[in-house]
């Protein structure tokens, strides 16, 4: 999350990254649900593509568990029950996806029809307290954000993701990257990579549109 608009973060980066984690969680429960009784090839490629998924919803929540909360709740005194309601609802999430993981594992070795429906039925709950969280986040907490955060301290978030990303392979950053610009506009294209090396850019262009489709074509069909 590093471009900032003057002296106050871009903070519709956030809206962006939102956007990704509700169109993954809105898919996930027709992904599973089209896998086959006993087909354990498939479960195994969607319990992988979950768990990437969870992955990046867990580095996101624990960034802002640790980079953003403490500083509002040290500047934002008015509002300490409502960034303590988003920690608590980050919990919440993190309990549904626990359960999940805790189902995966023998879902994949089966393709059981009664776990699978298990981790439906998980993810309905999930989706509903992820909508939740990231709506009252959106109207509340980003303002808030604009406000009482720095550009350099909204900047340590991206800095943090990206180093969270630094040991993925190639194939994995490209499909994060096009997770994110699936569904962007082209004045948020533009800020978003505003600061990204030429090199990024070009990779995208040439290699990462087909490498995100075939990923599309894989989980979607």
């Amino acid at each position: 999350m590093s471009t900032a608009t003057q002296d106050h973060p871009y903070v519709q980066e956030m809206v962006i990254i939102h956007r990704v984690f509700r169109r993954e969680s809105r898919l996930l429960p027709r992904v599973v649900g089209r896998v086959a009784a006993g087909d354990a090839a498939r479960a195994k490629v969607v319990a992988e593509y979950y768990r990437a998924y969870a992955e990046g919803l867990h580095h996101h929540h624990t960034n802002e568990d640790n980079l953003l909360w403490p500083k509002l709740l040290a500047r934002v005194d008015l509002e300490a029950e409502l960034v303590l309601r988003m920690e608590a609802q980050h919990e919440v999430v993190a309990g549904t996806m626990e359960r999940i993981a805790a189902l995966l594992p023998e879902w994949e070795r089966t393709a059981a029809l009664h776990l699978r429906d298990q981790i439906i039925a998980e993810l309905g709950r999930h989706r509903d307290a992820l909508v939740e969280h990231l709506g009252e986040e959106e109207e509340r907490i980003l303002p808030l954000i604009s406000e009482h955060i720095t550009v350099a301290e909204w900047n340590a978030l991206g800095e943090q993701a990206f180093r969270e990303m630094a040991n993925d392979s190639a194939t994995k950053k490209l499909i994060s990257l096009g997770s994110i610009l699936e569904e962007i506009t082209s004045e948020e294209y533009a800020h978003f990579m505003a600061d990204k090396p030429v090199m990024v850019k070009l990779i995208w262009n040439l290699v990462g549109k087909r490498v995100y489709a075939k990923q599309i074509k894989l989980i979607r069909g």
